[in-house]
């Protein structure tokens, strides 16, 4: 029985918690409150240690509690669970919530206990829908791993109570000016950020969610304990904010407070495609070494897109009836107080709400007093280059117009290179319009992709007159370059644009400046303008093609014209030069593309540009090795566009092993890789500006030529060897011998050419294997004696002349161990 000359005892589970000390510090005036938790650590009332999942430690505590305070409780609060957001059913809901709440009610038995106070969730009721609302009778049906645990918990109450007086409070979603329920906190970050994704929503936004203020919740907590003796023996309550602000009109509140904006366009995003994108961010999340606790996990996951559309809003009454309580805030009245926290200091913001911050507030918390001052500026440049470089756009619907007129006044001859570029400048009139507005960036890239298919229709439908193919190559290459060549480029995260270096740590040049890329976007033209004369052959608008050194061995044909017609080049369902062309004019719009930084800010970017030179380098290399095998003899201009092709290859592959080292140490650093490769970020060093332009003439033709590529006197041998391997089959041996020593040499080309890039300089051990077979290949194929001996000696030429490295004249930071 309580006394009259001591203050009622009250005992709080989870008292540490933020919400466990709120609710102690309202209640000490009145009540003596002893805390319960896993730890006690700075709270300013008593407090004992205890393990809610295990028996013996929560008799344990409590025996402490009747040791100093007697065996009389007037109420017991029961803050402590477990919860995640992951949407699993992880095993702690189980053991901490269900039996951890067990083990309390059974050890509170020994007690004189007049109330029992549970904390529950409104999410165990079945959702309703817009306009209804939901009572505290109404079904029971948790729709998430969390809810479930706690209507799990309710049913063992009602069993494990025994005679104390119970009350379940089921409480709305959590805020007050500074933190809030998760999914509120998200949807605030996610628009001040202006993440596209802030503009996508899978459900109706008429639902929404009852939501509940601090204080609020801890006067329903305080009116409960205060009315103990006059509540039922079991109740439940709900407790929240009558009036719910649907999802689509947060949003726009949001919009206006935090960016001035009335409306903030969202858009129904169809459910498939939503649970789709969830899906691959959530098995995108980065790998953090233990002692790291950086990480940026996706928040929303698919379970939660079934979910999209449930809404709740809650009948109060019994509230009212039985607590004399009713909420004294609501959200639409504290949003803009909550906005204010997070413009006054985004950082602790987000620290508070357990949201890791964008890279660009993490880094200007580093480096200025005022980070959303540097979010501004860069907001700032960003709208005012997209203002300076409107033109684009607007030449971009000149473009449009172009196409869509084109087919009448140049004769196309087909119906569906017509329906193509109407169709296609149809499109790009859209979403050129759409790019006009800053907001849309994205759309852009949709003006690229249309521009990227107005170059491959002529191929894919076999343009029949020159003029279509010679249309669509131009108008096609222009549109690509007005959506996306212009800066400010799209998709750049706002911390990658602004911080970090343009040179790599450790390195002396940066890999993505304009004379590195120079002698890529130089070979590239060669190869385009080799590649689109056969396929004007191919696609019949000439009649012939120039070889001035082999004549073939079909009647009426040289050997480029009898290479190009062969069964090979018929194979594919295209012409194979125009798909050739056309890949040498994508890497010279991808070229151009970027700045000196781009290592680190267009990694998707840079990795493409690799992907498009070095694998095609090899298939160029596989084409030549099969024309006198295959076909029986050279194409004279095929030489020269798969030599302009392979010459590219040590050219670029600095920059990818920049990009990809750059990836690896953010990684390891627990940022998120898979965001980071397409949106890119700052690195470990301050930024390092060149104005590579004001050196001298002489300087910048020297490091466009020598940058990141030497050709040691050992590799320029090899290089030659191959070549003569390689005209072999011109020579008076045995064919089989010849043919083998052909793709010998072809390889032995490939790999001379890619040692010759510094970063690949350990590549030439691969001639050591071609050599080897060399040496052998002689003793398993027939042959005369100077076949022999010219092939054995150039396998141990070889093999010799692949041991030394030569010198490296540049560093490249943690990459030098990996030159050897």
């Amino acid at each position: 029985m309580e006394t009259k000359t001591q203050k009622p005892l009250v005992v709080v589970t989870g008292a540490s918690g933020s919400i466990g000390r709120s609710l102690c510090e309202a209640l000490s005036p009145d009540y003596r409150v002893v805390g319960l938790d896993l730890t006690s650590q700075g709270t300013p009332f008593p407090c004992h240690e205890f393990d809610l999942a295990n028996r013996d430690s929560v008799e344990f505590a409590l025996r402490r509690i009747a040791d100093d305070f007697g065996d009389t409780i007037a109420s017991c609060i029961h803050l402590a669970a477990y919860f995640d957001f992951t949407g699993e059913d992880n095993p702690l809901y189980e053991k901490v919530n269900v039996e951890g709440t067990r083990n309390l009610l059974r050890a509170l038995q020994e007690f004189d206990v007049g109330q029992f106070v549970y904390s529950s969730t409104m999410l165990v009721h079945a959702p309703g829908k817009p306009g209804n609302v939901i009572a505290e009778d109404d079904p029971i049906d948790p729709q998430w791993a969390y809810p479930a645990s706690k209507a799990a918990t309710e049913e063992v109450i009602r069993k494990e109570r025994g005679d104390i007086p119970t009350i379940v409070l089921r409480l709305a979603g959590l805020y007050d000016a500074e933190t809030s329920v998760p999914t509120l906190s998200h949807q605030i970050a996610r628009i001040y950020e202006r993440k596209f994704k802030s503009h996508l929503f899978a459900g109706d936004p008429l639902a929404g969610q009852a939501m509940i203020h601090r204080d609020d919740l801890v006067a329903a907590f305080k009116a409960a304990v205060d009315r103990r003796q006059r509540l039922p023996e079991y109740t439940a309550v709900l407790a929240g904010e009558p009036f719910v602000m649907g999802f689509g009109e947060l949003q726009d509140r949001l919009g206006e407070l935090i960016h001035g904006e009335k409306e903030w366009r969202t858009f129904r995003l169809p459910e498939a495609l939503a649970k789709a994108g969830a899906w691959i961010e959530e098995k995108s999340e980065p790998v953090v070494p233990d002692d790291f606790d950086y990480s940026e996990k996706p928040f929303i996951r698919p379970f939660m897109i079934d979910m999209a559309s449930d809404h709740y809003a809650l009948d109060i009454s019994r509230a009212g009836k039985l607590l004399g309580w009713s909420p004294a805030h609501s959200l639409r009245e504290e949003l803009p107080a909550m906005v204010e926290n997070l413009k006054s200091d985004p950082y602790k913001w987000y620290r508070r709400n357990g949201i890791t911050p964008p890279h660009w507030l993490s880094i200007a918390e580093e480096t200025v007093d005022d980070p959303d001052r540097m979010r501004e500026l860069y907001l700032r440049n960003y709208q005012r280059g997209h203002l300076n470089a409107i033109w684009a756009h607007w030449f971009n619907l000149a473009m449009a117009a172009w196409l869509i007129t084109s087919p009448p006044l140049l004769g196309y001859q087909s119906g569906w290179m017509v329906l193509s570029d109407v169709v296609s400048g149809l499109l790009l009139a859209l979403f050129a319009f759409a790019s006009l507005s800053v907001r849309f960036a994205w759309a852009r890239w949709a003006c690229a992709a249309i521009g990227c298919w107005v170059m491959t229709a002529p191929l894919v439908f076999w343009a029949p007159v020159a003029t279509a193919y010679l249309n669509g190559t131009l108008v096609g290459a222009l549109i690509v370059g007005f959506a996306v060549l212009v800066p400010p480029y799209p998709g750049i995260a706002a911390v990658a644009e602004r911080t970090g270096p343009v040179i790599p740590p450790g390195w002396d040049f940066s890999p993505s400046s304009w004379f590195q890329r120079l002698p890529v976007i130089i070979l590239a033209l060669v190869g385009l303008f080799v590649s689109r004369y056969l396929a004007a052959y191919q696609l019949g608008y000439i009649d012939d093609v120039w070889d001035p050194f082999f004549p073939g061995t079909a009647p009426g044909e040289n050997g480029t014209e009898q290479i190009i017609t062969s069964a090979v080049s018929r194979a594919w369902p295209v012409p194979d030069a125009g798909i050739g062309a056309l890949t040498y004019m994508l890497e010279v719009l991808v070229g151009v593309v970027g700045s000196a930084h781009r290592w680190r800010s267009m990694p998707w970017l840079v990795m493409l540009f690799g992907l498009m030179i070095v694998p095609l380098g090899a298939i160029s290399i596989f084409f030549i090795v099969i024309q006198p095998v295959i076909i029986g003899t050279y194409c004279t201009l095929c030489l020269i566009a798969a030599a302009a092709m392979l010459a590219q290859i040590p050219y670029s592959l600095d920059e990818m092993v920049a990009c990809g080292v750059f990836l690896a140490r953010r990684r390891a650093a627990g940022k998120p890789a898979l965001k980071i490769f397409f949106t890119g970020d700052t690195d470990v060093t301050k930024r390092v500006e060149r104005d590579d332009f004001s050196r001298p003439p002489a300087e910048i033709v020297h490091e466009m030529l020598t940058a990141g590529v030497s050709v040691p006197w050992n590799i320029a041998v090899s290089l030659l060897i191959g070549i003569g391997l390689m005209l072999m089959p011109l020579a008076p041996i045995t064919t089989d011998l010849a043919n083998a020593v052909h793709i010998a040499g072809a390889l032995v080309i490939s790999i001379s050419v890619t040692a010759m890039a510094e970063v690949a300089r350990v590549v030439r051990f691969l001639n050591l294997a071609v050599g080897g077979l060399l040496v052998l290949v002689p003793f398993a194929i027939d042959t005369n004696v100077s076949g022999l001996l010219v092939t054995i000696g150039a396998g141990i030429s070889l093999m010799a002349l692949s041991v030394r490295r030569g010198p490296v004249r540049y560093r490249y930071g943690s990459w030098d161990r990996y030159i050897i």
